[in-house]
């Protein structure tokens, strides 16, 4: 049974051909996704739409995730083909295909009677073309093109949908704070929010708002007079070391954890430097080191080389061998994306209640330079890597701890519930 927000009921009676549902956080966007593709499934019966989503991890995590929980808990009978990564709905006859959008190019091809894309803004442009054209199905009873999105600045999907739409497009903007069985469940959902992000984040994140983030800085949030003080080394503390794995330069950062607050203590940044040069630098300046050492980073390590060992085997094999303190890691298998390292780093570096949760030592020039100067290429939400390639490296290395460790838990779905 649907009872849709106020947003999702003018989103969902929308007749558009193209149609776009653009809101904050938990405003119950995927929601409506997968009720308008169940709906257009009955309304199209027999014919065939495809839901999509801007990577395959995150459509068969988040999209597939969410139809597959309304679909049990509506008794609607299907097949799900895994190795086609299509579905089947039994009692219409209509196939529903699930495919990332990332490699547009493969998206040509067979007709369509609808389609829906998840989080658009994080999709490029020529998938949703490629999908438009696809829409041509004569036998279709209702063709239409949809998708949900957050805000992420002035892109294309702003142009699109809402500042110069053409005829047949339209657009539901959501408030902020309409979701009530969100709030009904975590009512400190959005003061959560609003300690964990920056001001900027939070009013994009959070309250949906369209921002000018084109061509500004990344780091935001950081100020030398707020974020950068003299440190000390706490010897029970455990060290975070974190790594970027670049033969030029080969970058990491030293960190501890001390009362919630995240103290950048030292980096390493070596040029045209091997894992082991890494290894070697480390252990000159932390030798032994009581608390023991944690190692994070860059999931590419674990990519092998041509001699046959990946970095962070490199890692082990020098610690075994040489350290003298404990050893132990922390390594994803796959990176977090580039967004979610950023809201994390700027949400410590200030959130949006002001509250400071990372401190960096001055020695750490290349990552106040980071800081200061990693931004946005013009025209575009992508970070500028060309304009200096010593740039990035540390605040990635930062950022992979800060994932690890400070990533908040999201407050729905704490007793495994998805709420809308």
């Amino acid at each position: 049974m649907y009872d849709p927000l106020p947003s999702q009921k003018v989103f969902r009676e929308d007749p558009a051909r193209f149609k776009g549902f653009s809101g904050p956080i938990a405003s119950g966007k995927s929601q409506a996704l997968c009720h308008e593709a169940i709906k257009l499934s009955y309304v199209n019966a027999g014919r065939q739409g495809l839901i999509g989503a801007p990577t395959y991890p995150m459509l068969r995590d988040a999209t597939q995730t969410t139809l597959f929980e309304i679909l049990a808990s509506n008794e609607i009978p299907y097949d799900y083909n895994k190795g086609e990564n299509v579905l089947l709905m039994k009692d219409t006859g209509s196939r529903i295909l699930f495919r990332p959008v990332d490699d547009f190019e493969r998206l040509r091809g067979t007709n369509l009677a609808w389609f829906g894309l998840d989080e658009l803004t994080y999709s490029p442009e020529q998938a949703w073309l490629r999908l438009e054209g696809r829409l041509r199905d004569p036998q279709a009873t209702r063709l239409c093109g949809f998708a949900v999105w957050t805000p992420k600045g002035y892109d294309w999907v702003y142009q699109k949908f809402i500042a110069d739409p053409v005829a047949g497009y339209s657009a539901v903007i959501a408030k902020a704070f309409e979701n009530r069985f969100v709030l009904e469940k975590v009512p400190d959902f959005y003061e959560r929010l609003r300690n964990s992000y920056d001001e900027t984040l939070y009013q994009q994140e959070a309250l949906g708002q369209y921002l000018s983030l084109q061509g500004g800085l990344v780091y935001s949030a950081f100020s030398r007079r707020d974020h950068v003080k003299e440190l000390r080394i706490n010897p029970n503390y455990p060290l975070l070391w974190a790594l970027d794995f670049n033969v030029d330069p080969m970058s990491s950062v030293i960190l501890q954890t001390e009362a919630s607050k995240i103290l950048v203590l030292d980096e390493i940044v070596i040029r045209h430097a091997s894992t082991q040069e890494g290894c070697e630098e480390f252990e000159k300046r932390f030798p032994d080191h009581r608390g023991g050492v944690v190692v994070y980073g860059d999931a590419s390590g674990n990519s092998l080389h041509t001699t046959g060992a990946s970095d962070y085997q490199i890692v082990r094999e020098y610690f075994r061998g040489h350290y003298g303190a404990r050893v132990s890691y922390k390594v994803p298998k796959a990176n977090p994306s580039v967004r979610e390292r950023i809201q994390l780093t700027n949400g410590r570096l200030r959130s949006a209640a002001g509250d400071i949760k990372l401190l960096v030592d001055p020695k750490c020039k290349e990552l106040i330079k980071d800081f200061e100067q990693v931004s946005y290429q013009a025209d575009s939400n992508a970070i500028d890597k060309e304009k200096d390639r010593r740039r990035t490296h540390l605040s990635d290395a930062l950022g992979y701890v800060l994932w690890q460790e400070c990533r908040p838990q999201s407050a729905i779905g704490e007793h495994r519930e998805r709420l809308i």
